[in-house]
């Protein structure tokens, strides 16, 4: 009987680990088919079967990176939706504590960025929403990204529509 690869969870984690002002940053370069194709991004991935937020974050980061995370914080959920590509449900973390070497990705390129250069990279424009809130220090939020393509036509933010204008 052949085996049938597992279905990926639409459950992810992404975190940006933080020193000194700046901010780890994946520009993801090395996969064929990737949606982030070409974009700047943080550390993470989908959950395997059982794993919690949590572990799923430090598995794809110590995964990603080399690094050992020993101080995060959950600072929201993002659920994002695409055409063509469904509907993923990412947890956000930041954090500012880890041990370790950093490591080759094999996704992409892993380099500190300051915070105030980030917005001078390809980033997708829902990152650059949910980039602001962390900077912001905002609690634990919720934000909903909707996708056709490359362009954001939908943005809700504890449950009520963001203009795009104003972030």
């Amino acid at each position: 009987m052949a085996q049938t690869e597992a279905k990926r969870s639409p459950l992810t984690t992404l975190c940006y680990l933080e020193r000194d002002g700046q901010y780890l940053m994946l520009h993801r370069i090395s996969k064929k088919n990737d949606v982030n194709k070409g974009k700047w991004i943080g550390v993470g991935g989908h959950f395997e079967e059982g794993e919690s937020p949590e572990e799923c974050m430090l598995r794809e980061v110590f995964e990603e990176t080399g690094y050992t995370l020993t101080s995060w914080k959950f600072r929201g959920i993002v659920t994002f939706s695409q055409e063509g590509y469904g509907t993923e449900y990412m947890c956000l973390y930041t954090a500012d504590g880890f041990t370790g070497t950093m490591k080759e990705c094999d996704e992409g390129k892993l380099k500190w960025i300051p915070k105030d250069e980030i917005w001078n990279l390809s980033l997708w424009e829902g990152d650059k929403i949910f980039l602001k809130l962390l900077n912001e220090d905002v609690p634990f939020f919720s934000l909903k990204l909707s996708y056709k393509g490359d362009e954001l036509v939908e943005t809700v933010l504890d449950g009520r529509p963001l203009e795009s204008q104003s972030y």
